[in-house]
């Protein structure tokens, strides 16, 4: 038997009055993952615990089997893992985006207009924090270049600041949300400085996108301790993942990393790159367990773009679930398939929420009484709870 998880970042969502009061995942044409809802186990799930942060961080510890009260010490760290930081004990890392801000006003006064700044290119962001590296780089603080708007900073001898995610205050003026450590307040103005008229800023306004024009600090945390993850469940893990975060999990619970060619945490990523990749892992690379991770659907929420949030799960579901589903059937393989996303990222609010997740476990060897739909609506009317998100693996397992 082989598992996958087909991770949705951020897919459930709220009814939406532009969808004829349909959430994105009600609204989009999943044929697939509607097929095999009749056949299929469905619940909700609740991945975030009540005092730790609605982060993509705490809730894929959960849907990999992690008690994120165990093992969470922060998001930056597990970038870090990925992008090859050996920290010390005494490292704080920060994760480090590039962000579009409001340009008239102070600084303090500036609105955030675009956590990714327009999902900047991996090319482009590298020019910028390097020019960032070159002017606020010390013997405290260290930059390292990451994918897209995604960026690290490791802060020695630092200590956890309390810090705002972007994605939080989308339209918001900032001055209330800086860091109150001055140290970290004065690189992100200074970084305004270094940036709002950089040639790859300039040349992206005359190209009608949103500039890249300042650093933004948060996600503190410190070095992270996870358990192997064949260790753990007694299965070989792989990775498909675009995102530094995912990355850096799967390199700290030593599963196998898969790299796609095209795939970027965007809309426009290689979803069938990844669906293969992971098929080979299962098929050719001994792999037990393929954890499958897309960011689009997240990331469309952030945007708050409801007609790109359904195309994301209208991808998921014929570009990954399928094909997945059918090459492992092609090569006889019997599998089950947990398809869910780690948070909600509803359009209403433009970031992540502590709602329960809806998950559905499909088994290839066997057919039980479903619903018509995958959906928020149908996995709630099922009345199957799990408290703990992170026994969800096991679920899956069928420990």
């Amino acid at each position: 038997m082989k598992y996958v998880v087909v991770l949705g970042d951020g897919m459930a969502d709220e009814p939406i009055e532009q969808l004829g009061g349909k959430t994105p995942l009600q609204a989009a044409r999943t044929p697939v993952m509607d097929a095999m809802a009749k056949v299929s186990e469905q619940g909700i799930a609740y991945t975030v615990p009540e005092n730790l942060p609605a982060g993509s961080d705490v809730a894929n510890l959960a849907m990999l089997g992690y008690d994120p009260q165990k093992y969470y010490s922060g998001r930056s760290p597990l970038e870090a893992l990925s992008i090859g930081v050996d920290m010390k004990d005494t490292d704080i890392a920060l994760r480090c985006n590039i962000v579009t801000l409001s340009e008239d006003e102070a600084y303090e006064e500036k609105t955030i207009i675009d956590h990714s700044s327009g999902e900047i290119t991996t090319e482009e962001a590298k020019v910028l924090i390097d020019a960032v590296k070159k002017e606020l780089e010390t013997e405290e603080f260290h930059y390292y270049p990451g994918v897209s708007y995604r960026h690290l900073t490791i802060w020695d001898h630092g200590y956890v600041a309390d810090l705002t995610p972007p994605h939080d205050i989308l339209g918001k003026q900032i001055g209330e949300y800086l860091p109150e450590e001055s140290k970290l307040r004065e690189m992100m103005k200074k970084s305004f400085d270094i940036l709002d008229h950089h040639p790859v800023n300039q040349k992206r306004r005359q190209m009608g996108l949103n500039p890249a024009n300042s650093i933004w600090f948060w996600g503190a945390g410190t070095r992270p301790a996870l358990d192997d993850f064949e260790a753990k469940t007694g299965k070989k893990g792989a990775m498909v993942s675009a995102v530094d975060l995912l990355k850096g999990i799967a390199v700290g619970t030593h599963m196998l990393n898969l790299d796609v060619e095209g795939a970027t945490g965007g809309l426009d990523t290689n979803y069938k790159g990844k669906a293969m990749a992971a098929v080979d892992s299962l098929t050719e690379e001994g792999a037990d367990v393929v954890y499958i991770h897309v960011e689009a659907p997240d990331e469309m929420g952030h945007q708050g773009s409801v007609e790109n949030k359904v195309k994301a799960i209208e991808f998921l579901d014929d570009q990954v679930i399928r094909v997945v589903a059918e090459e492992l059937k092609k090569r006889g393989e019997d599998f089950r398939m947990l398809i869910g996303p780690d948070h909600p990222t509803p359009i209403s609010i433009r970031t992540h929420s502590k709602d329960p997740i809806p998950f559905m476990i499909y088994d290839s060897t066997r057919e039980i009484e479903g619903q018509k739909e995958y959906s928020e609506e149908a996995a709630r009317s099922t009345g199957l709870v799990m408290e703990h998100g992170h026994d969800l693996m096991d679920r899956l397992l069928q420990k």
